[in-house]
């Protein structure tokens, strides 16, 4: 069965897909069917930039546990930078629109 839950944010960076780089504009996350893993249900992250079209796009299908375990790994490494002085502060990018 279909989850349904899914939400849009919009991002800043490059992702690195067919045709070579292109900036990131927004990342689509959702938990329902994975397109590939196999699993009946994955954390679903697209990366894309809508205005550059349906190639502009990096997917990433992930097990719950291995989602759990990149969000720790994220937040672990920007604690360090933070710690360390050397994370870049910028006006936050990413707003949650609240779904698609």
């Amino acid at each position: 069965m279909c989850t349904m839950i899914v939400t849009q944010v919009n991002i800043d960076g490059s992702g690195k897909g067919a045709n070579g780089w292109f900036k990131l504009r927004e990342a689509n996350v959702s938990y329902d069917h994975p397109f590939d893993a196999p699993m009946e249900h994955a954390l679903n992250i697209d990366f894309v930039n809508e205005a550059l079209g349906p190639g502009a796009r990096v997917a990433v299908e992930l097990s719950v546990e291995a989602a759990r375990t990149l969000v720790a790994a994220i937040g672990a490494v920007l604690e360090r930078a933070e710690a360390g002085g050397y994370l870049e502060q910028s006006p936050p990018a990413a707003a949650d629109t609240g779904g698609l």
